[in-house]
């Protein structure tokens, strides 16, 4: 073989190991025809009232164990998944490598960034029913207790914790002023974090879900040049005629406002 040829050779497989590279994650996690989806629909959605089943959720086995966990304990009535591709944007050289994983430094700051509770203040979503953008979140504050609810700052880390819980109270405009529970998970390759209801959730006088039965995940795995993120909302809510699916378009419209929120969030992030 000549050194001409080895050269060529060599250069061909390095640039087919860099593409190989740049998509086996999104690959993996997703398969081909979820990616081609994903093209054509960015975030996809998925609303189901009866014996649901994750459709949406990327091929990563803590996320899946988290899901099953969660459903296991609700046998939830409503079920909705949304999926969305973000894009990382060039900074701090990743112009000339975009293909690769985050940083340490990156993971921390969309950590952080996750973190920040009282960034969900003021959030909208679109309302359904109003046919308008609506106020998602009146107030959102991170508390030390559910009983003394006092208010805390944001928390923030310079080294995420595996496993960490905090409380939130959220003053949501449809369903009132409630405590919440998140609990974080910080692996190498995704962050997870899960949001559950302390207190029951009313519109007026109705009670729709009662505490702990409402979960929502919230997952961002790394894939190279992206990062998947997956929103699941489930719960065990009460059947009246017409309230599965406006419920369901509800949850679907807020779960594109917590998308967008977390994509203002990463863009602030990963941009420094």
């Amino acid at each position: 073989m000549s050194l001409r040829f080895k050269c060529f050779f060599s250069i061909m497989l390095f640039l087919s190991i860099a593409v190989t590279g740049s998509s086996t994650g999104l690959e993996e996690l997703l398969g081909a025809d979820k990616i081609a989806e994903l093209a054509a629909t960015n975030p996809l959605t998925e609303v189901q009232f009866r014996d649901p089943r994750p459709r949406l959720m990327p091929r990563d086995e803590r996320l899946r164990r988290l899901i099953n966990d969660a459903m296991e304990a609700l046998e939830p009535t409503l079920f909705v998944e949304s999926l969305y591709r973000y894009e990382k944007p060039a900074a701090a050289g990743r112009a000339e490598a975009p293909q690769e994983t985050w940083t340490e430094a990156e993971r921390n700051a969309l950590y952080n960034a996750t973190l920040a509770i009282s960034s969900l203040q003021g959030i909208e979503y679109f309302s359904a029913s109003r046919n308008r953008m609506r106020t998602f979140y009146e107030t959102s504050t991170v508390i030390d207790d559910p009983d003394t609810k006092r208010p805390l700052a944001d928390p923030a880390y310079a080294t995420p914790p595996k496993e960490l819980l905090i409380y939130a109270r959220q003053k949501d405009l449809t369903f009132g002023d409630n405590i919440y529970q998140y609990t974080y998970y910080a692996y190498p390759d995704s962050l997870i974090f899960i949001q559950e209801n302390i207190s029951s959730m009313t519109v007026g006088p109705i009670t729709v879900v009662r505490k702990n039965r409402l979960r929502s995940v919230v997952a961002v795995i790394d894939a190279g040049d992206s990062l998947l993120v997956y929103v699941a909302s489930m719960a065990k809510a009460a059947s009246f005629p017409g309230m599965n699916e406006r419920a369901g378009r509800s949850f679907s419209n807020r779960a594109e406002a917590i998308l967008s929120w977390f994509s203002r969030q990463a863009d602030d992030a990963l941009s420094k």
